[in-house]
């Protein structure tokens, strides 16, 4: 479906740990284009709220060419902590859109957000990816190929709004029509919150989003936590960097394996070189295998 010869953009993209960044959402608004300028090539993203808080909204890109697109739904890490924002993955959407994905970049409210936090964070998420079903028709995407790819915290928000089906009708958590995803895609995700509780990652910020740890609060960490839907029943791929000082690769391991043994056959770990952020910067040697994994998923 999609060409992986076409020229990749933007590829002076270069992430260190210590980038922060503040994003918010002026006006909260959303873009109002005839659905003819739809169809074309959108050089730059359209700002769209999925909700009522400031913080709830989301770029969309549109590649250029006839419809109808499938769908990155593209989830930004960072401990899920507010000193990150969506803009991390603004060259990583770009890439893909130019390879011929509508890319829908989400923001969400974090920790040091009001309102940030179990559960908000996570039906955040949900009503963003669920807000793909409303763009449709506007923008001619495809509601049989949506996925969402998730970097890090991102990677666990993700893989658990694919899983969140599951919840019983009338959660909360759940929503009432979730939108059903075709695949999954996690750049070092933290996909068990319980076993990054004990390896510390994020440097123990997991209990601060969940409002306690897994023995205090065990029913969130199962309301919460993609390992504990297993198994899923949708592609799912992992892309693991050998050397990440912040999720381990071992996180990976174990959950493809949870994966494999609960009776997800179509699970995949792709494991390349170097550290956490090689997964999302296309100036990184390692993309293309990345790149390549990503674009695999809608073959």
């Amino acid at each position: 479906m999609f060409s992986t010869h076409k020229r990749m953009a933007r590829l002076g993209f270069s992430l260190a740990l210590g980038v922060l960044s503040i994003v918010g959402n002026p006006g909260g608004y959303e873009s109002s284009l005839p659905a003819a300028v739809a169809q074309g090539a959108l050089t730059t993203p359209i700002r769209i709220a999925y909700g009522p808080d400031p913080l709830q909204f989301g770029d969309l890109r549109i590649p250029s060419g006839p419809g109808p697109h499938p769908v990155a739904v593209v989830i930004h890490g960072g401990c899920w902590l507010n000193l990150f924002g969506l803009d991390l993955m603004d060259d990583m959407s770009d890439v893909l859109t130019d390879a011929g994905l509508a890319t829908w970049n989400i923001e969400y409210r974090r920790l040091g957000d009001p309102g940030g936090g179990f559960p908000n964070t996570l039906t955040d998420v949900g009503m963003a990816v669920d807000k793909v079903r409303d763009l449709a028709p506007t923008y001619d995407l495809d509601l049989s190929q949506v996925i969402t790819i998730g970097h890090s915290a991102g990677g666990h928000l993700g893989f658990w709004a694919a899983a969140r089906h599951q919840l019983p009708s009338g959660d909360p958590l759940r929503s009432a029509d979730p939108l059903p995803l075709d695949a999954a895609v996690s750049l070092a995700g933290i996909l068990n919150l319980a076993e990054g509780e004990e390896l510390n990652v994020c440097n123990g910020l997991i209990p601060v989003l969940m409002g306690g740890t897994p023995a205090q609060v065990p029913e969130r960490y199962a309301q919460a936590s993609p390992s504990e839907f297993l198994p899923l029943g949708l592609q799912q791929t992992l892309i693991h960097a050998n050397d990440d000082p912040i999720v381990p690769l071992e996180m990976s391991e174990h959950y493809r394996k949870a994966a494999r043994d609960a009776g997800d056959g179509d699970v995949k770990l792709k494991r390349i070189p170097h550290n956490h952020f090689s997964v999302i910067d296309p100036a990184a040697p390692e993309w293309p295998k990345v790149f390549e994994e990503i674009l695999r998923v809608f073959e």
